[in-house]
């Protein structure tokens, strides 16, 4: 039978790009994977510094559905995404967390109808999922 964590709350919050770690991408200081993610897309400069200046992940996904976008977005978001992964799991403790997951499958269960990043209804690419695996 196959380990399956098919939610990124409770002992495995810390899987959620919500979860607090300082990331610093572009030279920009960012509190969690959420807030660099949305702020890396964003073609204006001070967008991005506005983004990472946020109370909450939240709020920087609400926002950064709002702003200019770089043109080639769609082109590199998942490279982007990984990047920031990276740079997230480089820290031991949360490294550790990820390697305790052993073979599970990561699912990133959501009932916002995410079907790229993850999975709705039993529909969906998985893309965070399939990245941290």
């Amino acid at each position: 039978m196959t380990n399956v964590i098919n939610s990124f709350r409770g002992e495995y919050a810390f899987l959620s790009n919500f979860a607090s770690c300082r990331i610093v991408y572009e030279g920009v200081v960012y509190p969690t994977v959420e807030h660099a993610f949305q702020g890396v897309k964003c073609a204006n400069p001070s967008d991005k510094l506005m983004i990472a200046g946020l109370a909450t992940p939240a709020l920087a996904k609400k926002v950064g559905r709002r702003v200019a976008m770089r043109a080639d977005w769609d082109m590199i978001k998942v490279g982007v995404m990984k990047e920031l992964l990276t740079l997230k799991f480089a820290d031991p403790e949360l490294r550790r967390a990820l390697l305790k997951t052993g073979d599970a499958v990561l699912i990133e269960g959501n009932t916002w109808n995410d079907r790229f990043w993850g999975v709705c209804a039993g529909q969906g690419k998985n893309m965070l999922g399939k990245l941290l695996m």
